[in-house]
């Protein structure tokens, strides 16, 4: 209940939490593309269950979760949407599907839980050729698992949590959970070489997976058999690796597995400033054996994460109430500057003692103070409903929508404070109604550096073209992220959203190398998820 009036405090906007648009569901879809030739083959290829031409799953296949996405879904729609869905239910059929498509013409596009954050589904209207959505979902098993060298081979349609419950029936898990897990895939993950909040103990998707089976335009991409490491020259896996669907659909991949830990523990720790907090992080990164999850928030975060708490009650109450006044009193933190970490500890009981310890150790040295494991559980299971209250404040015209970055140590704080700044300058710039939201929490640390993940949102009720205002005002952040020496993404990938700033990373040559190798590996554009580099416009922008 707390939630809109402290989003009215902060974005200095008295609107009516009465006030909602729910928007108007379903939007206008356009018609389906005729392809005679390309049905006429893959009729022979799948069951009628198997492809559908119905609106309402068209237009959930045509777009991922972006603010402009989910805007449009309950607004105008799209331009264009997939002509055709299929569910293949083989890695044979996927094969067959390929094939018919480069016969036929048409272009294929992988979809696994549609949780991306990059426009990446999203169909170019001036896409001339039907245009397919390979819907992953009934390739979702694990095929077999070898506990004795500890691998599994898995579907690549398999979701996070179905992964997660069938693995831990034997024992097991991958350790890998992203705070999509609920929807996205292994496949997904591995097309967009993504990273999960445990990463510190399990490693990132590439540290996870040993093989990948691919079908491409040249066919079946898979080896004889799975080692712990090996050099053979140039390495197709490595390219499938984060290639976004444009090389090839993963049918399967051959995953490293991890034993259940033995114990898991939450703690929370809350630092006086930023500073004290990030440098608290650093310190954390150079430990031999870190927590499996350790991020920092930042104020307007850390207050967020308040506003959401239930209401204590009785003898809990008054002793929070205690707490409180004992942290912002006497021990000198203030509410409107104070940070706070939250942190995820797993292993065996000896590890998970030790991990605490240093932990804890480490925040006393930066003038850190325990926040209990409560407080780090809440904060920790927070992650996976932050889409789900983007899109509730949405209906109260708060625009809003995360984007990340990944930056050596040493340039972590300029980033964060240019960005802050250019968001804010941006906002008044335009003259955009009361103040932007704008804040940060570091994730994934490594010994070189962070990622850092912003949260922007602004009151749009008013504005002409808000979700192209927004876009305007993202993009010269990112702009900023790069000036300052940061990355286009850690984890959530480039998509079409962000292929215009691949040149602002890469030179010349290597923007020509990577067209090139897409052309020659796919030389009939049968996998269009993007277009080449030079000849580029944001799919939001079209």
């Amino acid at each position: 209940p707390n939630l809109l009036p402290w989003f009215r405090s902060v974005i200095a906007i008295d609107f009516s939490v009465q006030d909602e648009d729910r928007g108007e569901y379903p939007p206008p879809v356009p018609a389906s593309r005729p392809a005679p030739d390309f049905l006429a083959e893959v009729e022979e290829i799948f069951n009628g269950d198997q492809i559908t031409t119905q609106p309402d799953i068209r237009l959930r296949h045509g777009h991922g979760h972006t603010v402009s996405e989910i805007n449009a879904v309950r607004t105008t729609g799209f331009a264009r949407v997939p002509d055709y869905v299929v569910y293949p239910a083989d890695e044979d059929q996927v094969l067959a599907l390929v094939e018919a498509a480069a016969r036929t013409g048409v272009v294929l596009t992988p979809y696994g839980g549609g949780t991306n954050v990059t426009e990446a589904l999203r169909c170019l209207p001036d896409e001339e050729r039907p245009i397919v959505s390979v819907d992953m979902s009934r390739l979702n098993r694990i095929e077999w698992i070898d506990p004795v060298n500890r691998m599994a081979k898995i579907q690549a349609g398999a979701t996070g949590r179905a992964i997660q419950a069938q693995l831990a029936q034997y024992g097991y898990s991958m350790g890998h959970e992203p705070d999509s897990v609920e929807f996205s895939t292994l496949g997904g993950w591995i097309a967009t070489n993504a990273s999960g909040m445990k990463k510190n103990r399990y490693g990132n998707i590439e540290d996870i997976v040993l093989d990948v089976t691919v079908i491409s335009a040249a066919g079946k991409l898979e080896r004889a058999h799975v080692v712990p490491r090996e050099s053979i020259g140039l390495d197709p896996k490595l390219w499938i690796i984060g290639s976004e669907g444009s090389l090839g659909i993963v049918t399967s991949a051959v995953v490293k597995l991890f034993p259940l830990p033995e114990a898991r523990r939450y703690g929370s720790i809350i630092f006086k400033t930023f500073q004290q907090g990030l440098a608290f992080m650093y310190d954390m990164a150079q430990e031999d054996k870190r927590p499996a999850s350790v991020r920092l928030v930042d104020n307007l975060q850390f207050q967020f994460g308040q506003v959401l708490k239930p209401a204590s009650r009785g003898a809990k109450r008054i002793k929070s109430r205690a707490e409180k006044w004992l942290i912002t009193g006497p021990m000198g933190f203030n509410p409107d500057q104070m940070v706070a970490v939250t942190l995820v500890f797993e292993g065996s009981r000896e590890e998970v003692q030790y991990q605490e310890k240093r932990a804890y150790a480490l925040a006393k040295r930066h003038g850190g103070l325990k926040g209990g494991a409560e407080n780090g559980k809440r904060g920790y299971l927070l992650t996976f409903g932050i889409a789900y209250i983007r899109d509730f404040v949405l209906r109260h015209q708060i625009l809003g929508e995360s984007f990340e970055t990944s930056v050596p140590w040493s340039q972590a704080q300029e980033l964060i404070d240019r960005v802050k700044r250019r968001i804010y300058s941006a906002h008044e710039a335009r003259k955009l109604p009361g103040r932007p939201f704008v804040s940060c929490r570091v994730t994934q640390v490594y010994e070189t550096g962070c990622c850092i993940y912003f949260y922007m949102a602004f009151y749009s009720r008013g504005v002409a073209d808000p979700v192209g205002v927004y876009h305007e005002i993202e993009s010269e952040a990112r702009r900023e992220i790069i000036a300052a020496g940061g990355s286009i993404s850690h984890h959530h990938g480039v998509g079409k959203l962000r292929l215009p700033f691949v040149s602002d990373i890469m030179s010349p040559g290597m923007i020509s190398w990577r067209d090139e190798m897409k052309s020659a590996l796919d030389p009939q554009g049968i996998f269009a998820a993007q277009v080449p580099l030079n000849d580029h416009e944001p799919a939001s922008r079209q």
